[in-house]
């Protein structure tokens, strides 16, 4: 984590150094430059009702998260590497900070009426207590359903690129040539496989990002479709 921390900061100090980047953008500027047009785009896109100022102070939040992801994600790739946001005490704890988060701005935001997310409208009575309960407990597994989401997929992947690199390479070093023959087939799946769990590891972030974007919009924008059903 320290090292990507380290990569990161670097990757845009890079760019950013004389005051902002060249006017005619290098591969790493281009780079720095659509990863935030792309969260730019993410946030203005899913997250609705809320002025340029407090987007300006929610973006950096959002885009902090997708960097984290998109960079620890492709780590377990590298040969004798460790794939950080495969092991569930990581992908447990960002998601409930950031529910934490998302919970605080939504009471700012609307205060006790915030309470009202649990309750949607039309409700009869009698069944109001069983739909607050039934809301409050999905509300709060969304934390646990994003961590469990992002450690399943990092895990399967790289352990199945793992474990079919383990046999292949086995199989390469046996003194036995239908053996080594045998071994192109498995040889070529592995590395398919391995472009599979890269191309999976960076749209994770993805996923994940545009979850909290949309769980964000959800609590800044209590039951904005009532009117229109109503």
């Amino acid at each position: 984590m320290l090292l990507t921390v380290v990569l990161v900061v670097f990757l845009f100090f890079l760019v950013t150094e004389k005051g902002g980047g060249k006017s005619v953008s290098n591969a790493w500027q281009s780079l720095v430059e659509l990863i935030y047009d792309f969260m730019l785009n993410l946030v203005n896109e899913q997250i609705g009702g809320l002025s340029e100022n407090v987007k300006q102070n929610i973006f950096p939040r959002i885009s902090v998260t997708f960097t984290f992801s998109l960079f620890h994600n492709p780590h377990g790739m590298i040969p004798f590497s460790f794939t950080v946001t495969s092991h569930f005490l990581i992908t447990l704890a960002l998601p409930f900070s950031i529910f934490i988060g998302i919970t605080i701005i939504g009471f700012q935001r609307h205060e006790l009426h915030f309470f009202s997310f649990l309750l949607p409208a039309g409700v009869p009575l009698p069944l109001a207590p069983f739909l607050v309960l039934l809301e409050l407990i999905s509300y709060c597994f969304r934390a646990l359903s994003l961590g469990i989401h992002l450690f399943a997929n990092m895990m399967a992947g790289h352990s199945l690129v793992k474990i079919l690199s383990g046999f292949a390479w086995t199989m390469l070093f046996l003194n036995n040539i239908f053996y080594f023959i045998g071994d192109l087939g498995p040889l070529f799946i592995v590395l398919a496989l391995t472009g599979l769990e890269l191309g999976v590891a960076i749209s994770q972030s993805h996923v994940s990002t545009i979850s909290i974007c949309i769980y964000l919009n959800d609590a800044t924008n209590l039951h904005q479709n009532e009117s229109f059903h109503n």
